[in-house]
């Protein structure tokens, strides 16, 4: 059995993740993180989700069980964890999320003592602990060298300053009215209180969080809600976070959703024209589009594309040097502020590159045409090895062969199978489609 996929540990609260998983893998990565300890402290964040309090008390009975003290600080943005982890010296820090997923998943993700997202070395390592009952039960402390918990409510103001820190100084959104939907999730309350302090007027909609309704038809996954809200209040902008906020989907004043790549790119020219592309080079992912990549080259900046996942972006802008990385989807990280992907620290680089322009959002975040894509899911019971399925190989030469560029892979955290097509004749791309999920249909018996 494997734990980890491609962001922590998921599934559905109460079954795959239950409390007796969530005890055990907290003491696995108790032992992991003790090997270096330096504070013997562990910081723990959650989202809004109900199942956050059992989630939460078994990590806490698991960690103090091998000897770690816990702060936990209630709810969250999954990249306030990972920035306080570090700023408030701890070994490692978890968030309790399953991101965008409804209410009835749950997720548990580490960060190491400087706020990065662990490693598949690292994870491979606890996985290792999780399975080795006798090391688990050895591991068990007794009296003074059990660990304490407490909780800290009022941490939220260092993030608060740091997000502010990543704005221009030299500017104020003062006359800019924006929408925030903070999907009912970990946001709810850091989101509101940045932009207000920045001096936007601003509407929020989707702050109620009651433990059920977090992605539910609102934030990141379904931005109609913040369309319509732009419109009626004739907006500069409206921001989509997810459940925890490390995602981000922008409207412009139209109304209109900006495409992921379309804003990286008008981000990474941006920084480009501040002098702050280092390299001259972003991270993107293989599921981005080629009229990105195009765009990129007719301005002097060299895409390098990674695997799906937030942390394979950052180790690739680690390995190249590069500052800025994202993910279509729309998580964009800003390696100077941040070490995971930021919902709020991309929000206000994207107003700064917005009033830096003196444009409106839908001329500057519309800086090239996209080729032809399209991306289906398709459900599966199990996730059969894709090179032992017969003719694949096959059928993606004739796919290249056509001119068009194709991705099928398994998500990481979800039953379901991913396929991309992409190229300059949407024909060609709908007829692929339809022999695709008829031959998968077949062989996986989606």
């Amino acid at each position: 059995m494997k734990l980890f996929g491609t962001d922590g540990v998921r599934g559905l609260a109460g079954k795959e993740l239950d409390a007796f998983v969530a005890m055990k893998l907290a003491m696995a990565a108790g032992i992991y993180f003790r090997k270096h300890a330096k504070t013997n402290k562990i910081l723990v964040g959650k989202d809004t989700r109900r199942s956050g309090y059992m989630i939460e008390n078994a990590l806490v009975s698991g960690l103090t069980a091998v000897g770690y003290n816990v702060i936990q600080i209630g709810p969250m943005p999954t990249p306030a964890i990972a920035f306080l982890t570090e700023n408030m010296r701890c070994d490692a820090g978890i968030m309790i999320s399953a991101s965008h997923n409804p209410y009835e998943d749950n997720g548990i993700k580490f960060f190491d003592a400087r706020g990065n997202k662990l490693n598949e070395k690292d994870e491979a390592a606890i996985e290792k602990i999780f399975f080795d009952t006798e090391l688990l039960i050895s591991e068990q402390k007794t009296g003074k060298e059990i660990g304490s918990s407490k909780r800290i409510d009022d941490v939220i103001g260092r993030y608060i300053v740091q997000l502010k820190n990543s704005f221009p100084t030299d500017m104020t959104l003062n006359d800019v009215r924006i929408v925030l939907d903070t999907a009912n999730g970990a946001a709810y309350k850091v989101a509101p209180t940045v932009f207000e302090e920045l001096g936007a007027d601003v509407i929020v909609i989707n702050n109620k969080p009651n433990g059920y309704n977090i992605n539910d038809n609102c934030g990141a996954m379904h931005p109609e809600a913040l369309s319509e809200k732009v419109r009626e209040y004739r907006a500069d902008i409206g921001f989509a976070f997810d459940g925890d906020a490390d995602r981000l989907v922008v409207v412009d004043e139209k109304g209109n959703q900006v495409d992921g790549d379309k804003l990286i790119g008008a981000l990474a020219l941006y920084l480009k024209k501040e002098g702050k592309l280092e390299n001259d080079c972003i991270v993107a992912t293989v599921m981005s589009n080629q009229g990105f990549e195009d765009f990129l080259g007719r301005h002097g900046i060299k895409l390098v594309r990674s695997n799906v996942g937030d942390k394979y972006v950052l180790e690739e802008m680690h390995r190249n040097g590069c500052v800025l990385g994202g993910e279509q989807s729309g998580h964009v990280i800003f390696s100077e502020y941040a070490k995971t992907g930021d919902g709020l620290v991309t929000a206000l680089q994207t107003i700064a590159l917005i009033l830096r322009s003196g444009k409106k959002a839908s001329e500057v975040l519309d800086p090239f045409e996209l080729y032809p894509q399209k991306l289906v899911n398709l459900k599966v019971a199990e996730k059969k090895p894709l090179e032992s399925i017969e003719g694949l190989k096959e059928k993606e030469a004739a796919i290249r062969a056509d001119g068009l560029r194709s991705l099928i892979r398994y998500s990481g955290t979800e039953n379901k199978l991913r396929i991309l097509l992409e190229g300059k004749s949407a024909k060609k791309i709908e007829q692929w489609m339809d022999e695709l999920e008829t031959f998968f249909k077949k062989a996986l018996n989606a």
